[in-house]
């Protein structure tokens, strides 16, 4: 099975009608964040009725093609691990996909280890991918025929694994999980990231919240300015320096072009094409007073980590019973439950069944499998 390439609209004759046909389709994308600074959306792949396109949304707007297939809710749409491809779709075309079946989530109900597509076709079907093109630069125009073929791949087979996970997942009693785990999979792509509240740079940086204030209003600077030449060159920001040669050069207090060079893994053409505007800023921040300058945040949101001293008893109790649980029917222990599910749900402390499911990330098929007890946890002290 070939692929067939769409570059616009008027091309898409045989596409058109094959969406408008199939009682299935199956769907991936590529995006270029790995090279880019956007991870904008640069090829949509799609397998119906037994053939392959692959679309090129950079040469075209494609929302008019795929909207109508992906938003309706009879159509299943078929993908593997989508979750990033769900807020692609929905930030550059504005497309949210309904009838999501996402055979990442069947691997992994159950209880695969190995959830990566690759792995997936190979131990049921077969079929061995290929790792050519995995970090190819999906923004490239043209794209060579060997990424085309490598991007087509990764739709030509979905159909068939969804198959055998389906029946795998029917035989266990689990195709009610799976459906539900896609259903709120969908929701993501309705979330837009870009109404988030802005997070500071620094607070990426590993050890910045232990330093002094000018210290970190200088690692910001640093920051600010390696994010602004890698916006105006189109590169992921660690294509144009990393993190580490970039904090030395801020520690090291550069104040030549040559100090710059000498620092292990800075590239000597930023250092010298560059160079001159990060030293002028750096200068500039020593120069601040000190009411001019900017500490480490104070509310830096965190993953789950450890929960506060007040909840830790409570989430240890809830951890118990999910690992119990988990062990019970073959599922890692956080395919059941996230540690920060138990928090959230240590956190609202519900006292009925009724409560325990409205707790965001509680499905019907969790609440059959450890809901009681997670309810017993919460009142044993």
């Amino acid at each position: 099975m070939s692929h067939i390439h769409v570059e616009s609209l008027e091309g898409a004759d045989a596409l058109i009608d094959a969406l408008g046909r199939a009682d299935r389709i199956a769907l991936d994308c590529e995006a270029a964040g790995f090279h880019r600074y956007s991870d904008r959306l640069c090829l949509a792949q799609v397998t119906a009725l037994g053939s392959t396109w692959t679309i090129d949304p950079l040469a075209f707007d494609a929302t008019d093609l795929l909207r109508e297939p992906l938003e309706r809710e009879d159509l299943p749409v078929v993908m593997h691990g989508s979750d990033f491809d769900l807020r692609l779709l929905s930030r550059d075309l504005g497309i949210r996909i309904r009838g999501l079946v996402d055979t990442q989530i069947y691997a992994a109900l159950l209880g695969e280890e190995g959830l990566g597509l690759a792995s997936l076709l190979e131990s049921r079907i077969g079929v061995k991918l290929s790792k050519k093109y995995q970090r190819a630069d999906w923004a490239d125009r043209p794209l060579t025929e060997g990424m085309l073929e490598y991007a087509a791949s990764d739709t030509k087979y979905l159909e068939r694994l969804l198959d055998i996970l389906s029946e795998e997942l029917a035989n266990m009693g689990r195709s009610s999980w799976a459906e539900e785990e896609c259903l709120a999979l969908e929701s993501v792509s309705d979330l837009h990231d870009d109404a988030a509240e802005p997070v500071d740079p620094v607070a990426r940086i590993k050890g910045a919240r232990h330093l002094p204030p000018r210290e970190v209003t200088a690692i910001r600077e640093a920051l600010v300015w390696r994010d602004e030449i890698a916006r105006r060159r189109d590169r992921a920001v660690f294509r144009i320096v990393g993190d580490a040669p970039l904090i030395e050069a801020v520690g090291s207090h550069p104040q030549r072009i040559e100090d710059l060079l000498s620092i292990k893994g800075f590239p000597g053409g930023l250092a010298r094409s560059e160079g001159k505007s990060l030293l002028n800023r750096l200068r500039a921040v020593r120069k601040l007073d000190e009411s001019e300058l900017v500490p480490y945040p104070k509310h830096v949101r965190r993953g789950p980590g450890r929960p506060p001293p007040e909840l830790e008893d409570t989430v240890n109790r809830l951890k118990e019973v999910r690992n119990t649980a988990a062990e019970k029917i073959g599922l890692p222990r956080g395919t059941l439950l996230s540690n920060a599910v138990l928090l959230e749900i240590a956190r609202a402390a519900p006292t009925t069944l009724p409560d325990l499911a409205g707790v965001d990330g509680m499905r019907t098929w969790k609440m059959d499998v450890a809901g009681e007890s997670l309810l017993r946890a919460l009142t044993r002290h």
